[in-house]
């Protein structure tokens, strides 16, 4: 069976080994110390007296240190262990570990204590395959440090380590000479510094150097004020206020600050996805408005800042495109990925608008939607200028870049994600539903955004009308009479790609849908076919592709069914929004810690336990965000004008539901809500049902 592997975290700096602290290149996992997408050690492993240690225990302090128990030995020798050793390990913009060892017996004791070091500075888009590199290695005895650099042109790397005890330093590591009185002990801590040379040899990752004293308690006091500002949750289901706090600790843990930019923004999540993606950072600031909105104005200044401004077809760029992925690593440097700044995503750019308008409806930051007046008019116009190629009213997606570039260019964006139902895949460009719906919905909010904050009503009226007529055209070509649901796409001749999937919740969400077709889909979202007891499937049953453990073809995200439950209380359907919720739920509390970025499709009757898939990242910004969204969705919490609406519709078996200290515009208020069947279904500020400003 696979060992456990254990990680701390910071940001897009991690360590990932395994249950007894050592790491080890692994062509399987990312195994090492990686930040700014290069692995700084790819070789951390600890011996006493030549022979490998085993766990006792860990204990997970907190999302960016844990501490290991060992002894050396095999299990056989853990009964009568003369010593144990104790590595508490921890990570900011360094990695840092503190080496205990004890001396248990009643008589002194000498040991040869030695950590095994090595890099190969590997790219995180190449762990599967690492190229071969020759770093230089400089041992320093007398300055108690090892020191390993990689050049390669302008591309600079180096990682640094020392120890605050005597030590011997060789090209391969550290070895300590120690001797220890009985029940005695000795220390040292290592310091593992990361380095990134910029012009003039700067470390661009900053001088961490002078303040690294208060670093960690300054790390403790970011996350008590993080819990701090977050809304309290009081629930009669304790395991829903587990599942709560585990979210906001995983997206505290998943914030960073990309190079060259003073705020944090979410990361997507580990191991794959340390680093800023368009797309997830912006569902997860619309996931968690109601939790941390501090999210949402740096992301969006920052995908502002690196919005598209030509066309360039190995970066997939045009001109108002909103950024897919911001990568740092040697390929990205050197353009053998086009990682560096990619645009390929057709969904980034709607959303960018939809993220601006939400965010001042629950905040009433004008000033941030003026500020970003110009982005959000230039994404705005990238809709019908770049992303309607045939001029047919609708946004489609063809990468520029058939290389290397990604194919599917929205959130399904497996390489076999979009086909019909016997299989069949689509030519390009595509037009799929949900495209379709953010772009609708982005118009509409654009317009009130015109008319509101940028005194441009004629405008906000092309916007309107070009909504208007998206919104009748979509339900006449993608509307399926014979099956009663919306094609997944439309094939550039206008034929319907006719598989059923999740998409019709995002169509719900974003509000194209006629209403008197809602009902058909709330039942397919919530029938057998869709819903697998632990949430909505991306992909129905039934249908040749389906495969439970395809994570596009009928695997389950919490991320997608928050948007899907959301789209369904939209429209009214609050039993089926509830039950969806549930569903997430339950399979967030089964697991136990982060949630899953996604779980297998199986029916909940048939496995009795959520199957998580292999390459499914955990955790993950987007599927923690999406737990609080389904929070939010279950109490029926919504702005309106300078209240907060509170209208719960709360699953069967979860009691009384209370969020303390809501941020909005408001100031903080609280919501309340009590299951159906149970009593008096909510308690808010007034008889119509919404909390005044504080």
């Amino acid at each position: 069976m696979k060992q456990e592997l254990v990680s701390v975290l910071n940001g897009n700096a991690f360590a990932m080994g395994d249950a007894q602290g050592d790491m080890e290149a692994d062509p399987c996992a990312p195994i090492g110390l990686f930040s700014f997408d290069t692995r700084f050690l790819s070789h951390w492993v600890l011996t006493v007296d030549g022979e490998r240690l085993q766990a006792l225990s860990r204990d997970d302090l907190t999302y960016f240190e844990t501490r290991f128990v060992l002894v050396p030995g095999t299990a056989s020798h853990y009964v009568d262990a003369d010593v144990s050793v104790i590595r508490h390990r921890s990570i900011d913009e360094a990695f840092d570990e503190r080496i205990t060892v004890l001396n248990h017996s009643a008589r002194p004791a000498e040991f040869t204590v030695r950590m095994e070091i090595g890099s190969d500075f590997a790219d995180t888009a190449e762990i599967l395959r690492p190229v071969p590199r020759e770093p230089v290695v400089v041992a320093d005895t007398d300055g108690r440090q090892l020191r390993i650099r990689y050049e390669r042109g302008r591309f600079t790397r180096e990682t640094y380590v020392s120890s605050t005890a005597p030590v011997e330093v060789d090209g391969r590591g550290m070895t300590f000479r120690i001797r220890i009185e009985p029940d005695g002990q000795w220390q040292t801590d290592l310091h593992v510094g990361m380095v990134i040379h910029g012009a003039g040899g700067r470390d661009l990752r900053a001088d961490i150097e002078s303040h690294r004293q208060h670093v960690r308690e300054g790390m403790r006091d970011d996350l008590r004020h993080w819990f701090d500002q977050a809304p309290h949750l009081v629930a009669d289901r304790a395991a829903l206020g587990a599942a709560y706090r585990q979210a906001l600790a995983d997206l505290a843990a998943l914030r960073y600050t990309p190079l060259a930019y003073t705020d944090r923004v979410p990361v997507g999540g580990l191991p794959w996805a340390m680093t800023l993606y368009g797309r997830d950072a912006l569902v997860t600031c619309l996931e968690t408005l109601a939790f941390t909105p501090e999210l949402t104005p740096a992301t969006l200044r920052m995908l502002a800042l690196l919005q598209g401004g030509q066309l360039d077809d190995y970066h997939d760029e045009e001109p108002g495109k909103i950024l897919s992925e911001l990568r740092y690593g040697e390929a990205a440097a050197f353009d053998e990925q086009p990682t560096a700044l990619y645009y390929g995503a057709a969904d980034t750019t709607p959303l960018f608008v939809v993220l601006l308008d939400e965010y001042e409806r629950w905040t009433g930051d004008a000033d941030l939607v003026r500020q970003l007046r110009h982005p959000a008019r230039m994404a705005l116009d990238w809709l019908t200028d770049y992303g309607d190629p045939y001029g047919d009213g609708y946004l489609r997606y063809q990468p520029r870049n058939t290389v290397n570039g990604v194919a599917n260019q929205t959130w399904r964006n497996s390489p076999d994600a979009i086909v019909d139902r016997t299989g069949v895949e689509p030519p390009f460009p595509r037009a799929t539903c949900e495209l379709q719906g953010y772009a609708y919905d982005a118009r509409v909010r654009g317009a009130r955004l015109a008319r509101e904050f940028w005194d441009d009503p004629e405008y906000a009226e092309q916007l309107e009308a070009d909504a208007a007529r998206l919104r009748e055209r979509f339900n006449r070509d993608f509307w399926l009479p014979h099956r009663g649901y919306y094609a997944l796409a439309l094939t550039p001749d206008g034929e319907p790609v006719d598989a059923l999937t999740s998409g019709l919740g995002h169509l719900l969400w974003s509000g194209i849908v006629e209403p008197d077709r809602a009902d058909a889909l709330a039942a397919h979202l919530c029938g057998p076919d869709l819903f697998s007891g632990w949430g909505v499937r991306t992909y129905a049953d039934g249908q040749r592709p389906y495969n439970p453990v395809g994570a596009h073809l009928g695997a389950v995200w919490p991320s997608d069914n928050a948007l899907v439950a959301a789209g369904l209380r939209r429209y009214g359907f609050d039993a089926e929004a509830a039950q969806i919720a549930a569903g997430v739920f339950a399979a967030a509390e089964t697991l136990g810690g982060s949630v899953p970025e996604v779980i297998a499709g199986y029916p909940r009757a048939l496995t009795k336990y959520p199957v998580q898939l292999p390459a499914a990242g955990r955790p993950q910004s987007w599927a923690s965000g999406g737990l609080l969204m389904l929070l939010s969705t279950m109490l029926g919490l919504r702005p309106c004008g300078e209240n907060l609406l509170v209208d719960p519709a709360i699953p069967t078996g979860y009691g009384r539901i209370e969020l303390l200290d809501v941020p909005g515009r408001w100031g903080r208020t609280d919501s309340y809500g009590r299951e159906r069947g149970s009593g008096r279904r909510a308690r808010v500020g007034d008889q119509a049902g919404m909390r005044r400003a504080a």
